[in-house]
C-alpha cells in the first residue's frame, strides 16, 4: 500500500504569488537594461576596464533576469503526465546559469585586471564618474523593487543577488574615478574591476553548491534523515523503514520516499490506513524542512524479512 497526498500543480495562492514577482522581475529587467545600455556607453567613452566590467555584469544580470521572467511563467504551467512536476524546477536551472555567468565574468575580470595594471591606459576619470552614477542609481531601484521577496525562491535570490552586487560594483567604480581625478592614479580602474571579481564569484560559487544540490538530489539542507528514520520507527505499527529518501524539487517543495514495514496484522484488522496517515501527519509537522509531499510503501514485516531488504 502506498500514497501521497495533493498535486504538483501550482496552487491558487502559488499563482497569485508568482504573478505578483514576475511584476517586479519586469520592473527589475528594465531597470538592469538601462542600466547596461549607460554603462556600455560609458565604458566606450571612458576606456574604463572597470565600467566594462559592470557593463557584461549588468548585461548578465539583463540575462539572468529575463531567464527568470521566464522562468516564473513557465513555472505557472500545471503538471501533466510528461511533466509530472512540471516547470518547477526551471527555477534552479535559470538559478545555476545565472551564477555561472557570474562567476565566469569574475575570471574575465581578473585576467583583464592583470593586464591593464601592468599596461594602465588613460581613463577619463570625469566622465567615468557621471556614467557610473546614472548606473548606481538604477541599480538601487531594481535593487529595492526586488529586495522584499528576495528569499521568495532561488529566481528572486539570484536575481537579488545580481543587482545587489552590480551595485557595490558600481560603487567601486565610482570610488576608483574619485581617485583618478584626485590622484591621477589610472591603475585605481584595475583595482576597481578586480575588486567588483571579488565581490561576485564567493556569492556565485555558494548559489552554484546550492543549485547543484537540488539537481543532485541531495538530502535539503537543515533535514536529518536519522531523525526522520527515528519518528518512523516510533509510529504504532511500525517494524522497519528502508529505501528513505529525500529532496528538494523547487524552493519549498521538498518531497520524501520510504519503504515501510508493519506488523502483518495490520493489513488485515484496518491498522494499515491510519499509520500511513499517521506517517505522512509526523513528517509534515515535526522537522525545520515541512514536507508537504510524502509517499510511503506499506510492505508486511514478513515481506521484508523474506526479501532481506538493506536500510
Amino acid at each position: 500500500m502506498s500514497e501521497h497526498h495533493h498535486d504538483h500543480g501550482p496552487s491558487a495562492q502559488e499563482v497569485v504569488t508568482d504573478s505578483h514577482l514576475r511584476k517586479k522581475l519586469a520592473i527589475a529587467f528594465g531597470l538592469v537594461f538601462s542600466i547596461v545600455l549607460v554603462q556600455a556607453i560609458g565604458a566606450f567613452v571612458t576606456g574604463s576596464l572597470a565600467l566594462l566590467v559592470d557593463v557584461v555584469h549588468s548585461f548578465a544580470d539583463s540575462l539572468g533576469l529575463f531567464i527568470a521572467l521566464v522562468t516564473g511563467i513557465l513555472m505557472g504551467r500545471p503538471a501533466n503526465k510528461h511533466r509530472t512536476w512540471g516547470y518547477r524546477r526551471l527555477e534552479v536551472l535559470s538559478a545555476l546559469v545565472q551564477a555561472t555567468m557570474l562567476a565566469g565574468i569574475s575570471v574575465f575580470a581578473f585576467v583583464e585586471a592583470v593586464d591593464r595594471w601592468r599596461h594602465p591606459p588613460e581613463v577619463e576619470g570625469v566622465h567615468l564618474l557621471g556614467f557610473a552614477i546614472i548606473a548606481l542609481m538604477l541599480n538601487l531601484a531594481a535593487a529595492a523593487v526586488l529586495h522584499s521577496r528576495r528569499d521568495a525562491n532561488f529566481n528572486m535570490k539570484a536575481a537579488f543577488l545580481e543587482v545587489a552586487m552590480d551595485s557595490l560594483g558600481t560603487m567601486a567604480v565610482i570610488m576608483s574615478a574619485v581617485v583618478m581625478m584626485v590622484t591621477g592614479f589610472d591603475r585605481a580602474d584595475a583595482i576597481a574591476a578586480v575588486v567588483i571579481a571579488l565581490l561576485m564569484f564567493p556569492r556565485a560559487f555558494v548559489l552554484i553548491r546550492q543549485t547543484l544540490a537540488v539537481l543532485m538530489e541531495f538530502t535539503p539542507e537543515g533535514l536529518d534523515l536519522d531523525e526522520v528514520r527515528k519518528h518512523i520507527l516510533a509510529q504504532d505499527h511500525v517494524v522497519g523503514v528502508h529505501d528513505l529518501h529525500a529532496s528538494t524539487i523547487s524552493t519549498g517543495l521538498v518531497q520524501l520516499s520510504a519503504h515501510v514495514a508493519i506488523e502483518p496484522e495490520c493489513f488485515i484488522d484496518g491498522c494499515a490506513t491510519e499509520t500511513l496517515l499517521r506517517l505522512q501527519e509526523c513528517v509534515a509537522d515535526h522537522f525545520p524542512v515541512p514536507i508537504k509531499h510524502s509517499t510511503f510503501q506499506l510492505e508486511s514485516a514478513e515481506y521484508v524479512d523474506k526479501c532481506v531488504l538493506p536500510d
